[in-house]
């Protein structure tokens, strides 16, 4: 029996709040069971300099856990100290949307995709990815949409998938699905997997704390983290009702 009861291929409850700030174009706020992230999308018509004159737009994301976030006080980032972590998260975001990201056709543009932890219980870089791509429809949508809008592509000319991420852990030979910090604390192999709503991998991240894991093993968590993967996509899709991109394209093992 897990710590919170569920059975091990379940998901934490999942939520998306869209329009959770009114401010930047997507914002969406999204909870895995007790881990809050706040998710938003903003646009800037600027690229960096490697990329001015190629015609060719950028993303990137800032990732960061407020100093409450964690039972004890977390100290912020500062400028020239930032955490490693954070750093290795905000990238892992970054190349996970731009896997999916049509940056040709988005134009010499820049989406800033920031998260930042309310409250951390495990999976937060999953929680993160999972968020930071509805908000970033949205943001296309909302500018698309805009009456003022200067040919500013939709989310289906600019999105080729949708981006999904879950954690996978293994512990006394079972693989349980979305970690909570308890159970992140006491599994013996910890995997987080980020796939295309359609069944592609984008990264496999997986190591053994003091332990070692068989290919039967691996496949076993990748199983189980494929399952998640539909489930969280069907909740993106349902999150985002008549601004899902493809809406006649039918989830991978639906």
């Amino acid at each position: 029996m897990r710590s919170d009861g569920r059975l091990a291929n379940q998901l934490r409850p999942l939520t998306f709040q869209r329009g959770f700030t009114r401010q930047a174009p997507g914002s969406v706020l999204v909870s895995m069971g007790r881990t809050t992230v706040l998710c938003t999308c903003s646009i800037e018509e600027s690229v960096p300099p490697f990329l001015v004159g190629t015609g060719k737009g950028w993303l990137t994301a800032e990732y960061s856990m407020l100093p409450g976030s964690t039972p004890t006080r977390k100290p912020r980032d500062k400028a020239g100290k930032v955490d490693g972590r954070s750093v290795e998260i905000q990238r892992l975001i970054g190349r996970s949307l731009r896997a999916v990201v049509d940056l040709a056709g988005l134009g010499e543009r820049t989406l800033w995709i920031d998260c930042d932890v309310l409250e951390a219980d495990g999976g937060t870089r999953t929680a993160a990815i999972n968020g930071a791509f509805v908000a970033l429809t949205d943001a296309l949508a909302t500018l698309h949409e805009h009456p003022t809008a200067l040919l500013f592509p939709a989310p289906a000319q600019v999105l080729r998938d949708s981006v999904v991420a879950v954690s996978i852990g293994l512990l006394q030979g079972s693989a349980l699905l979305d970690l909570c910090y308890v159970e992140d604390k006491e599994v013996e192999v910890d995997l987080n997997l980020v796939m295309t709503g359609q069944g592609q991998l984008i990264e496999v991240q997986a190591g053994g704390e003091e332990a070692t894991f068989s290919r039967r093993e691996l496949d076993a968590l990748l199983e189980v983290g494929s399952q998640g993967i539909v489930a969280i996509t069907r909740a993106q899709r349902e999150a985002l009702g008549p601004r899902w991109p493809w809406r006649n394209t039918p989830l991978t093992e639906e």
